[in-house]
């Protein structure tokens, strides 16, 4: 069994794998615009994040009902369990959905089905985050936080997503209020592509509790003070940076550099249908990469179940799974 650990950046629409986007398409009628599924994965090609985007947005066009969404949650779901995934906080973009004509609570209540039933079938505790899309507007963020409002009891928090150059985070100022009022986690996406004072326009506007990605932070030597002293965890994604061309080789990975820093950093797999990997692959990826030791593994490890919104009595048996851990080589 690989090591007990948490994933805390994740994008369900994300982990859409070309043989249940087929499926999908088959069940709804949907026309794909390649021969088979070796032809999708073949795509699954990036130049930079817009590129992804590109595909990963056109692909949602296959996700249409309640029970798709519950497939696609599901699927992910029993692949977590078996990269040692205990504990998820999966988002969900629901301005791509409903930009098609799909309602938010199609879409909540689909994944919501999955995921309630999670513990009992995988072992795994979950929570939603409703991601908005940066490069949409201010005021469809707002108008998607009104629409979500009769299914708060199902969301946990929001996000900040897509995007990054040129969509600050304090463009979204005033929803991140109102998430805060309705007594949602707050998290956003920055240093990703945008530079390191996004990082710290998401913690001092937006108010988050965590950082995902973070990547660049290392730019600002103050702002690396004060993510160790605060311990604000990060949600790194090094398969995604590496397709995603945000760096040449893992092996330039800031990980060790981070952690050596004192950083709260974790390692999870982001979009991991189009990045080659899911969030195990992830933790052997960086440690062949870099030569991370098993304490180092376990480590990281911890701290993705320090970093999430748990209560503690789950996270110290959490934590304790992590401590009683035998490694196997």
């Amino acid at each position: 069994m690989p090591l007990p650990k948490a994933e805390l950046h994740l994008h369900i629409e994300g982990t859409l794998e070309p043989e249940l986007a087929f499926a999908l398409a088959a069940r709804n009628g949907v026309v794909l615009p390649y021969a088979d599924t070796e032809e999708l994965r073949r795509a699954y090609s990036f130049s930079d994040l817009q590129s992804f985007l590109d595909l990963y947005y056109a692909l949602m066009a296959v996700l249409r009902t309640e029970d798709d969404f519950a497939d696609l949650a599901d699927a992910y779901l029993a692949r977590a369990a078996e990269q040692g995934v205990r504990h998820a906080e999966i988002f969900f973009d629901p301005q791509a959905h409903t930009a098609r004509g799909v309602e938010i609570a199609v879409v909540v209540e689909g994944l919501a089905r999955a995921l309630e039933r999670s513990e009992e079938r995988y072992g795994i505790s979950t929570k939603l985050i409703m991601c908005f899309l940066r490069d949409e507007s201010a005021e469809s963020a707002l108008a998607t936080f009104e629409a979500a409002r009769p299914h708060l009891h199902r969301i946990s928090g929001v996000g900040l997503d897509s995007a990054e150059v040129g969509n600050p985070p304090a463009k979204f100022r005033e929803v991140y209020e109102l998430a805060a009022a309705a007594g949602l986690h707050r998290v956003a996406h920055a240093g990703e592509e945008g530079p390191a004072e996004y990082v710290r326009e998401a913690l001092d506007v937006l108010g988050v509790e965590r950082i995902d990605h973070g990547l660049r932070s290392l730019e600002d030597p103050e702002l690396v003070e004060r993510l160790a002293r605060e311990q604000i965890p990060l949600t790194l994604c090094p398969l995604s940076n590496v397709r995603l061309r945000c760096l040449d080789a893992l092996t330039d990975h800031p990980l060790r550099r981070m952690l050596d820093a004192g950083l709260l950093v974790t390692v999870n797999s982001d979009d991991p249908a189009y990045f080659g990997g899911y969030v195990d692959d992830n933790f052997t990826a960086v440690r062949d990469a870099l030569g991370l030791d098993d304490e180092t593994l376990r480590t990281l490890a911890a701290n993705s179940f320090r970093a999430a919104f748990l209560d503690e009595p789950r996270r110290r048996e959490l934590l304790a799974e992590v401590a009683a851990y035998e490694f196997t080589h």
